[in-house]
């Protein structure tokens, strides 16, 4: 991130939403990034911050252990602005009353403003919040004007405008809370001064700019998956270094239908970038042979891949002397990972896992300032093919862990049939962006008894899984329509003469996972 852009720091109290209040900042086209509740006041100063927000979290201020916020962060003269507990942290370290209320408030809840103020003056007197709190503030710390109420919270907003100081008692990132990215644009725009120039283009620009100054003239080294942020990140770093950059594509013989051919064609085309290609097909199949358990196949998958790239690899370096490797590393990968402390590791939730000792790169991670939707904007202003930039994700061992049971080339034929049948139907239903992922599993090792052409068959069942989710920790199914689904099973079954049943899962997450391994 260039420091021409402003920055607003997340401060995280343990709550569920951290990365989504950093998107809503982003969303409002501020820069913005999570540090932990732990970060002292001199750590904060240091990253320079135009605002602060601080988070929610489950516990109770005044509970034994529970995090607190140093009253000298409210001197510093940086605006902040805090959520659920972190309104009550503020309200608590300043001198207002935060105690039980004997009326939790969960869920959407009716909020009434008693004086809207600079916070909330831009909204109706009577709107729904989304609350989560058993505790509530019965007074404002000296200089505050109380805002707003609900029948749980009697003061339910504050704010100080003399010291940029202002909270609710809601969570304004949540969707169900009316008016929730207004009210923080507020906060951020017209109390903090913050400006709004964080744009996908100004991510490209920045980014190429710190990458040419990272590389200078030496050689760079990339692995393709197919998947949006390999790509994402190569598209960013050949941009930035031309011809310095060789990427390699790895395939394994597990990618969907025309996904390999894809990647050679669309992309290489779009970037002009350096491309060499191993069709390992042969090599993982043989790997895989007999082999059932999903974690196993995982592991084998892994194992092969990383000794693929590393053959290549070693070609390559003998070749070109290369020095970096680039990573499809996103935010939530950092934030997951432990916030990136430390020296930097490649990750065994990445494509290449470790490399032996011979093979020592330094990393380039492009996007690791980055999240999913903002990855997708880079890469359609990149110029990216749009199939490219918004396919479905996709699990890094592919349609191996989508057959249950051994994966063998026939299966593998059969269920690549099957799956583009359910996505070219999804698609012509315009549902693309609806849908989240749309996994189709094969039940190898299930016969199902059907009637077709007249005659008894003993086919395999298969399972549609259409979900929706904003970041994979949760999901819902999807709700299509019933002529798409009948669409669906209707082709599957009369193009896939092995298949004769076609399932439906409706079950969320928790308790089921996405994929069904």
């Amino acid at each position: 991130m260039s420091h021409e852009h402003e920055l607003v720091l997340v401060v995280d109290f343990g709550a569920q939403y951290a990365q989504l209040i950093a998107r809503r900042v982003r969303e409002a086209r501020i820069y913005s990034e999570i540090v932990p509740h732990t970060a002292s006041v001199d750590e904060i100063l240091a990253r320079r911050p135009k605002a602060i927000v601080l988070s929610g979290g489950p516990q109770s201020v005044y509970a034994q252990g529970a995090p607190q916020v140093d009253p000298a962060l409210f001197t510093t003269g940086i605006p902040t602005f805090g959520m659920c507990y972190g309104f009550q942290a503020m309200a608590a370290a300043l001198g207002g009353e935060v105690r039980r209320t004997g009326l939790s408030e969960f869920g959407r809840t009716p909020v009434h403003i008693d004086q809207g103020g600079e916070l909330l003056g831009d909204l109706p007197d009577n709107f729904r919040a989304w609350m989560s709190h058993g505790d509530a503030v019965y007074a404002p710390p000296p200089g505050f004007l109380c805002l707003a109420a609900s029948d749980g919270s009697p003061v339910a907003a504050f704010e100080d405008l003399t010291r940029g100081l202002a909270g609710v008692q809601w969570h304004p990132e949540v969707g169900h809370s009316e008016f929730g990215q207004l009210v923080l644009e507020t906060f951020l725009v017209k109390i903090a001064g913050c400006s709004q120039d964080w744009t996908p283009a100004s991510i490209v620009d920045d980014s190429v700019a710190a990458i040419k100054a990272q590389v200078g003239d030496a050689q760079v080294l990339c692995a393709l998956s197919g998947g949006v942020d390999s790509a994402v990140a190569a598209a960013l770093v050949q941009k930035a270094i031309g011809d310095q950059l060789t990427c390699v594509f790895v395939d394994h013989g597990l990618l969907r239908q025309g996904e390999a051919e894809r990647v050679e064609r669309d992309f290489v085309g779009v970037t002009g970038v350096d491309l060499v290609v191993r069709d390992e097909t042969d090599r993982f199949l043989g790997a895989l042979a007999g082999v059932s358990d999903p974690e196993t196949k995982r592991k084998i998958i892994g194992r092969e891949f990383i000794r693929t790239f590393e053959d290549a690899a070693r070609v390559l370096n003998a070749e070109k002397d290369i020095e970096f490797l680039v990573q499809g590393t996103l935010y939530p990968d950092v934030v997951e990972s432990g916030g990136g402390e430390g020296a930097a590791n490649i990750k065994s939730h990445h494509n290449v896992g470790g490399l032996p000792d011979d093979l020592q790169f330094k990393l380039i991670e492009p996007l690791r300032t980055l999240f999913k939707d903002e990855v997708r904007a880079v890469g359609t202003e990149l110029g990216l093919p749009a199939d490219m930039v918004w396919r479905h994700p996709f699990p890094g061992p592919g349609l191996a862990i989508r057959i249950i049971g051994e994966v063998t080339r026939d299966r593998l034929d059969l269920l690549r049939q099957v799956d583009a049948i359910a996505r070219n139907e999804l698609t012509e239903a315009g549902l693309d962006r609806t849908i989240w992922q749309f996994p189709v599993v094969l039940l190898a090792d299930v016969r199902s008894v059907g009637v077709q052409g007249d005659g008894r068959t003993y086919g395999h069942p298969v399972v549609l899984r259409p979900v929706t989710s904003e970041d994979a920790m949760t999901a819902d199914w999807g709700r299509l329509p019933y002529e798409l689904l009948e669409r669906i099973s209707t082709r599957i079954t009369n193009e896939v003469r092995e298949v004769n049943r076609v399932v439906l899962d409706i079950t969320s997450k928790p308790p089921g996972t996405i994929e069904w391994e």
